[in-house]
């Protein structure tokens, strides 16, 4: 049976969510606890931990699409919770070494740095982007509207699989340059 008033009910919060995580990142992203006056050692063990945690995402979300297409729905379920999990993890890493530590430069040279700018920036607007769909696709479950939430996650899972991956991948190309 549907929920209608379930995914109506989460609406405005999935739209409010999608606006404020991203402006809150982009704000804390410029603020260095240092330059309020506290004595926070830098969290610089941080990014191979949350490029890690990008990595597992990965998997979890492609075990969580194999769990499905094999009936394996409560499985799915948890693996997609997981997932979710995982990516606020990520997040609440991500912060917290940027607030604590000066953004690493990448130093590559020639086509390279093509390569590497544009990896990263279609991995931020697409980490942007995913935000609202991943709430969608997971509301739409918990109010049974499967019909909606298959069409929606055939849009979500290769979206949200390129942000976990290209995180990785980032850390990688950027990590010889860290101090």
């Amino acid at each position: 049976m549907e929920d209608n008033s379930l995914e109506q009910k989460f609406s405005k919060y999935i739209v409010i969510v999608s606006i404020v995580i991203p402006v809150v990142v982009a704000l804390l992203f410029s603020v260095k606890l240092k330059d309020f006056g506290y004595d926070v050692e830098p969290l610089s063990f941080l990014p191979p931990i949350y490029a890690a945690i990008n990595g597992i995402t990965a998997v979890v979300l492609v075990a969580g699409v194999l769990a499905i297409k094999n009936g394996k729905r409560q499985l799915h379920k948890q693996l997609m919770t997981t997932a979710i999990a995982l990516s606020l993890t990520f997040l609440v890493m991500y912060v917290a070494y940027h607030m604590t530590t000066d953004s690493t430069k990448f130093r590559g040279e020639g086509s390279i740095r093509y390569v590497y700018f544009f990896i990263l920036i279609t991995h931020i607007l697409l980490s942007i982007a995913v935000i609202p769909l991943v709430l969608i696709t997971y509301v739409r479950a918990l109010a049974n509207k499967f019909d909606k939430h298959k069409k929606i996650a055939k849009i979500t899972f290769p979206i949200w699989l390129y942000v976990a991956v290209t995180g990785v991948v980032v850390y990688l190309m950027i990590s010889p340059y860290y101090v």
